[in-house]
């Protein structure tokens, strides 16, 4: 049965969403509830299939609950948001400035009203030089770092990512996780990140929140280490192994709950 009750202090507030795809066997989500605090760094965390990307289409309102409530703090509507998704998405035949102008070209934005903003995204990500670059004169990294501008270029409060460095080696990984900890103190957004890491979520998080499939649901919830103070991401102190045992314990039970 969904709850009454909501949190006046969240940004968003989820009550028993439901959500089943056409000849699935099971559902994709089941009585979440869930809140979103503003300035949260919140990981997802879970194996395959346990519904995280459908958690963030139904937040980003790509995809409609079959069930529950989702419930905006504020005046009710929806944040501005940005979506990162797991592969770049760029446009090949565009230069990196144009495809950090798309989510402007969308509401049909006159580009010198927003080339600022384009510029000062591109900054914050590192690539003010490569404006006038393509796609494939850069690297994954790269590539990735445009489509976080993309998102950013809006100035969202809520910044959802979809396992955005799970294709990346694993310094470019590392790099990428430091510069998106520096943004979000920088910039103060609220962000939703789908991860598959223990080691991530505790070093990127504020909030680890642990889900088991068939159906998608929420288990558990544990604090990460990210703290809106720290100038650098947690290393692999003794803090981060008991934190990561913890989480991987209750990831362990997420993965052997029945259904």
């Amino acid at each position: 049965m969904t709850s009454a009750v909501y949190s006046d202090n969240a940004l968003a507030c989820l009550r028993g969403i439901g959500k089943t795809f056409p000849g699935a066997r099971a559902p994709a989500l089941r009585d979440i509830d869930l809140d979103i605090d503003p300035g949260d760094f919140l990981c997802l965390l879970g194996p395959s299939g346990c519904g995280k990307s459908t958690l963030l289409r139904l937040l980003a309102g790509l995809t409609p609950p079959d069930a529950g409530a989702l419930r905006w703090g504020g005046d009710g509507q929806r944040p501005e948001i940005g979506f990162v998704f797991q592969d770049a998405t760029l446009m090949p035949w565009a230069s990196v400035a144009d495809n950090v102008y798309l989510p402007f070209q969308l509401k049909d934005v006159p580009r010198p009203q927003v080339a600022g903003a384009i510029d000062e995204a591109l900054a914050l990500v590192g690539l003010r030089d490569a404006a006038d670059a393509y796609p494939r004169q850069l690297s994954g990294g790269m590539r990735m770092r445009v489509s976080i501008a993309r998102a950013l270029v809006t100035r969202p409060r809520l910044l959802l990512m979809d396992e955005p460095f799970a294709a990346l080696d694993e310094i470019t990984r590392n790099r990428l996780n430091q510069d998106l900890a520096a943004l979000w103190r920088q910039l103060g957004c609220t962000v939703v990140f789908v991860t598959h890491s223990v080691i991530e979520s505790v070093q990127l998080a504020s909030r680890i929140v642990v889900m088991a499939a068939r159906p998608g649901r929420i288990v558990g919830e544990l604090r990460g280490l990210a703290d809106r103070r720290q100038t650098t991401l947690p290393g692999l102190t003794a803090a981060a192994a008991a934190q990561s045992q913890r989480v991987s314990a209750l990831l362990d039970q997420a993965m052997g709950v029945a259904a």
